[in-house]
């Protein structure tokens, strides 16, 4: 993420990530490379929406949004729903 996060600079980031996730399944045929690039994207979402939330939930409660963290994948990826 940039030095200085914003909501507008997370989804930003959302957009760009969606972006390439549809430019690599337009291509029809995925190969291995872009398998692992498609599993990386979609980690990269994760934790995306993941700071956004926090974002939005500190704000909710009074507080400075600038206080959420980017957490890492291993976090992210194993959220139990």
């Amino acid at each position: 993420m940039t030095q200085h996060t914003t909501d507008q600079t997370v989804l930003a980031h959302i957009e760009r990530l969606v972006a390439e996730e549809k430019k690599l399944y337009a291509k029809g045929e995925v190969s291995d490379g872009e398998k692992v690039r498609l599993g990386q994207i979609n980690i990269e979402l994760d934790r995306c929406w993941d700071l956004l939330r926090q974002r939005r939930a500190l704000r909710e409660f009074g507080r400075d949004p600038d206080q959420a963290e980017e957490r890492p994948a291993s976090v992210v990826e194993n959220y139990k729903g």
